[in-house]
């Protein structure tokens, strides 16, 4: 475009003091007539598109500001949290935030930013994935993860995995290191060995906290009885992350441990591609809640839908899937999700959702119940009575 700024300068040398004015570099170019410059004409008509050009072309190029979004779970989380308890899900929160971080700013893709937020998360007892993953009926537990990339749309999931240390890095296997999309139980388990990922001790899952949930269902079951604690029957497991790079690519994530006391092997949203986890050119949504009604919805997909084809504000199509359509239903919980202008919505309807973000100015923002500011303006519609959230 160096023939251009020559265009604009002989045009101030040119021109006459009549006619529009166009200021390139500091250097105003007036120009009634044609301006000519060697064998090349620059009619003022044909130099206002070029200008146009010039200008979609810089925008084009503008550095993308990285963004990366985690949410903990969404679900009955009360303000009678100990000190050192609370102080263990923000600090866990904010390290998700800084190791996800880092990748981006280091320049790598959004999938590596989602994957490292995740595995921090997986990795800590406070929430409901990996090592803090609840127990199923028969004493076991049953992981679920999935991941997307949003400018591929490949995608890989994992379910009913009960051996493996990180579900995401499953998942995120599976898409990369194989021609399917999800793989389950024990499958899921011999790929992972052919691949040369370790397999962990399934007590190496166990936690005190989490078995006493259990044997409180088990009592509750075998008196036919409402299950009385509120994080039994309302837990508020998955975790998740969505991210945007340097790039403008989009990732989403999702892993949990399901929900306490299930049965039958039955598998929930977060693995299950659109439901869960979606993510696509425009948008990225990772959800927790009822995942019996995510499914039914496809929510993260439809979010998306919503805001790459229907062209409607992040916020609000977000909130439709999450606040209304849902409850309508008898669902409950959360999502967040990001879109390609940097754009958050963390909508949810339970009393609080573990919830995070980090931008351009490095600083991790961290929030977990409902009446708290979590620096995006998003503020939660009222609970949905007599809901459960399951993951």
């Amino acid at each position: 475009m160096d023939w251009l700024a020559s265009a604009l300068y002989q045009g101030r040398r040119q021109g006459s003091a009549a006619g529009v004015a166009v200021t390139k570099h500091g250097r105003t170019a007036r120009y009634t007539r044609p301006v000519a410059l060697g064998e090349i004409e620059v009619k003022p008509h044909r130099l206002f598109v070029a200008l146009a050009v010039f200008g979609i072309a810089t925008m084009s190029h503008a550095a993308v500001l990285p963004v990366l979004v985690i949410h903990g779970g969404a679900g009955v989380i009360k303000r009678d949290m100990t000190p050192v308890r609370e102080k263990a899900v923000r600090a866990a929160l904010t390290l998700a935030l800084q190791n996800g971080y880092a990748q981006l700013k280091a320049g790598k893709p959004a999938l590596d930013a989602v994957t490292a937020a995740i595995v921090v998360l997986e990795d800590d007892p406070n929430f409901n994935a990996g090592k803090g993953s609840v127990f199923t009926h028969d004493g076991k537990n049953e992981m679920d993860a999935a991941i997307m990339d949003g400018n591929t749309q490949r995608a890989g999931s994992v379910a009913d995995v009960q051996r493996i240390k990180n579900p995401i890095l499953l998942a995120r296997a599976v898409m990369e290191k194989s021609p399917h999309v999800m793989l389950a139980g024990e499958g899921a388990e011999a790929f992972a060995q052919s691949i040369g990922m370790p397999l962990v001790d399934p007590s190496y899952f166990r936690t005190e906290e989490r078995w006493q949930q259990l044997q409180k269902a088990l009592k509750e079951d075998a008196g036919k009885q409402a299950h009385a604690d509120v994080e039994t029957a309302k837990h508020f497991g998955t975790v998740g992350a969505v991210a945007l790079d340097a790039e403008g690519h989009l990732a989403a994530g999702t892993s949990t441990g399901g929900m306490t006391d299930k049965r039958w092997g039955r598998i929930g949203d977060s693995p299950i591609i659109g439901a869960g986890t979606y993510a696509n050119s425009g948008c990225a949504v990772s959800g927790t809640g009822w995942g019996e009604f995510y499914i039914r919805t496809v929510a993260a997909h439809e979010i998306c839908m919503k805001v790459t084809q229907m062209r409607e504000p992040l916020k609000l199509a977000a909130a439709e899937v999450i606040n209304q359509e849902i409850p309508s239903m008898g669902g409950n919980g959360g999502a967040i999700a990001l879109d390609t202008d940097g754009h958050i919505a963390i909508p949810f309807n339970t009393d609080g959702m573990y919830r995070g973000w980090i931008g351009a100015d490095g600083v991790p923002h961290v929030a977990i119940y409902g009446d708290e500011d979590d620096g995006i303006a998003e503020p939660p519609a009222p609970a949905s009575a007599g809901s459960a959230d399951q993951p």
